[in-house]
Order: C-alpha cells, then structure tokens, then sequence
C-alpha cells in the first residue's frame, strides 16, 4: 500500500477502506509518511468529503493510535460531557457537581485553553492548592468516593490527532466535518466513557457559524458514537453572544458558583440543566428528560451541588473555603468602566469579539506557552435585550496591565449594537441530536 495511492483515490473522489485509513493513521502517528503527504491527503478531503463509513473508520483509527482508558473500576454508567468551546463558556465548572450529586460518576479529563480565555484546567487552578496530576488510581478512587474528578490529559490519548490538527492549522484544512468530528470523537471515545452528551456550539462565538453547520457537525458525531456503541446525544446550543455575563478565568469560576447558589445568569444556569437533564438520563439515573431537569433544578435547591463543589475541591487539594468566600480569590487591581456611546436598546453582541478584547487583557493564550493572568476578564453589564442609556456602563473590565485598557475598550466597544428595537431572542438550545 502506498499513500499517493490514497492521495490520488481520495482526489477522484473514491471512498477508502478501513484498511486503507487505518494505513494512513498508523503512518501519521509513527512519522512513515511525510507531511507533505498528509497535507495533500487532508487537501483532498476538504474538496471531496467522506462518506460516515469513512468518517467512523477515521475516529476509530485515531482512537487506537495511542491509549485507551478503562474507566471500568469506575461504578455506575459514566457520562461525559464535551463542548465545542464559546465565550464564556464555564459549564464544566457547575455542571459537574450538579451530575455528581445526582449520583451520575464524572470523570473527566480535560485541557488547558488556546484562545480567549483558558480551559476547565486553567479555570479550576484558580482555587489555591489545587491538584489536577492525578494518579490515575487516585482519580478513579475520587471518583467512586465523591463521584467527581477532573483530571489534566496526561494519557498518550489519540496521538495522530495531535500531528493531524497541528498540520491542519497551518494547512487550511481545519473546516471539514469529518476531520473535525474524528478529532473529537477519537479523544472522546478514549477517554473511556460508556455515554457522551456533546454541547455543539453556533453562533459569532462559535467555530460553527451557522446553524446549519452546527447541525451537520452535531449528526457526523452522534453517528460516530453510534457506530462504536456509545450512547451519544447532542444539543445544537446559541453561541451569538458569550454565554453568562463573565469572561475570564475567575470571573467565570465565581459565576459557576453563583449558579449552583442559585443565583447565576439564567443562560448558564438553565445551559447546566439541560444538559445535566440528558446525562442523568444516558446515565440511567432519570426515565426522561423531564425527571433529569428536575433532579438538576433539586441539586441546587437543596445545596447538594454546592456541597459536591466543596468536596471536588478539597479531595484535589484546593482550599474549600473560596467555594462559600469567592472573595478569596485573587481580584484584578484595575476596575475599568466601559461607557455607552448612545441610548437604546443592545441588539447584538460580537462573542467573538468580546473574546479577542478578554485575550488582549491577558486572560487567554495566543500560543501554547503563553502565560495567563487568572484574574482578568470581562463582565458584561448589558446583554442583548438590555436597555442602556447614554454613558450607562456596558461592562467592566478587570485589569491588571493598563497599557492593554485602550486596546480591549475599542474591541469591545465595536463588539457591541445598540438599536431602537427590542431584537429577537435567539433559543438557548436550537436542535437535540439522538442516534
């Protein structure tokens, strides 16, 4: 077999057999085939597609070029969640004592963030002392202990999707659902768990733009966890404008918080029940969807949420105490108003922009090593719907550099539409995906 066979095949378009994609993986994960090659593979699958049979063969191929993890010494249906990332996007942060303490085990690996703001590992360093190097038997004894644990991804998980999307981002060959659903999917499915519940993003803040899109991403990847046995479900959620009033490695921590007091943005919070909702229910723990909402809703009512929260920190070696005092965190020096430049009511807000201006203050990465401020960010006064006067604020900034102030107030300020007319509302959850 040689790849400019599959090159060639794949430029035709011709579907390749397993044989032949398991061939080029194993060839990507072990350096036999030149970049060159792989690029001009990925080229071609751009212009010409995959068939699911194809796209399903990818993941699996992807999955079994590094580690697999057996979560079996885990008891109970474990459930994972994925997002595909937005602006202000802290579900992971409540949602996971709210499952917990509905008694579904979360187990979850997660990264650390390239772009506005960091990933869930960045965001729960912010509590002082905490641990996310776990031994793997220490993560799987949490687990069955306090039913949580979220862990860094140590694991050699699905190494030729680490090569792939690195030649892809310099490539031009990251937009293709095939490619970006394998690459999901295969860490996914690594990670060990019997049932996934995927949050597909739409919207300025999303990679996918558009609805349609979003759609056609969510089916590929419901499909691929159907062909490898795993209970999958995806919700098609609004990403038009960041999710939450918070952006920003703590202020999105505080606002977890906040939502499993029962106090947080109506979006974030209803976001985690819904989502919660389905997990509880691929879990087993709810007949339908209807008895998962309310046992989500009870888990913060009750404060059983909270008290899940209060224990997943202390086993990781985080100080409990900021879960009940947020005031314990560490607090940005600078409190920036950002004024309104005209009355009326906000009709738009550019997610992603209000994510460039939260990376210009220093709470994301531009590259992998780039370091973050954990205290800086964004809180949105003003969300779409809202009236605003004339030099009412639209939001603050949480600032440690202010030589970055005038940059980050003119994106934001650009990210914002102010109208006369109250606009639609988008839905919070536009489409539910089963196989």
């Amino acid at each position: 077999m040689r790849m400019l066979d599959l090159i060639f095949k794949k430029k035709n378009g011709d579907a390749l057999s397993k044989e032949e994609i398991q061939f080029f993986v194993q060839g990507v994960t072990h350096d036999t085939i030149p970049d060159y090659q792989t690029a001009a593979f990925l080229m071609a699958v751009c212009f010409q597609g995959m068939t699911p049979q194809e796209t399903s063969a990818l993941t699996e191929a992807m999955m079994h070029s590094g580690d697999t993890i057996d979560l079996s010494e885990i008891h109970g249906v474990k459930v994972d969640k994925h997002s595909t990332g937005g602006v202000g996007d802290k579900t992971t942060i409540a949602l996971g004592p709210m499952v917990a303490a509905c008694g579904i085990p979360v187990a979850k690996m997660s990264g650390r963030g390239l772009g506005h703001t960091g990933g869930t590992i960045d965001k729960l360093e912010s509590f002082k002392g905490f641990q996310t190097a776990l031994p793997i038997s220490q993560f799987m004894n949490q687990v069955n202990e306090i039913k949580l644990a979220v862990a860094g991804q140590t694991a050699n998980l699905a190494p030729a999707d680490k090569k792939l999307y690195a030649l892809r981002d310099v490539t031009g060959t990251v937009e293709n659902v095939s490619l970006i659903a394998s690459s999901v999917m295969s860490k996914k499915l690594a990670s060990g768990a019997d049932a996934i519940v995927l949050d597909v993003k739409t919207g300025s803040g999303a990679f996918m733009k558009t609805k349609e899109e979003a759609v056609n991403l969510a089916r590929t990847m419901v499909e691929i966890g159907k062909h490898m046995g795993r209970k999958t479900v995806a919700l098609v959620t609004d990403m038009d404008q960041p999710l939450g009033k918070s952006v920003g490695n703590i202020l999105e921590v505080k606002e977890a918080i906040d939502v499993l007091k029962g106090q947080g943005p109506k979006d974030i919070t209803e976001l985690c029940i819904q989502l919660g909702a389905w997990m509880l229910v691929l879990g087993e723990r709810a007949a339908d969807l209807d008895e998962g909402k309310t046992a989500m809703q009870k888990s913060i009512t009750s404060g059983s949420a909270l008290e899940s929260m209060r224990q997943f920190i202390a086993s990781q070696g985080g100080d409990p105490r900021y879960v009940d005092d947020p005031s314990l965190f560490d607090a940005a020096s600078h409190l920036i108003e950002v004024a309104s430049p005209a009355s009326g009511i906000v009709t738009h807000i550019d997610a992603e922009g209000i994510g460039r201006a939260a990376l210009i203050l220093g709470a994301g990465r531009e590259q992998k090593d780039s370091l973050i401020d954990l205290a800086v960010g964004i809180v949105l006064n003003k969300k779409v719907g809202d009236e605003v006067a004339l030099g009412e604020s639209m939001a603050t900034l949480h600032v440690n550099d202010l030589s970055k102030v005038e940059e980050s107030t003119m994106i934001l300020r650009a990210s914002y539409l102010i109208g006369e007319q109250a606009p639609e509302q988008n839905p919070l959850i536009y489409e539910v995906i089963q196989a």
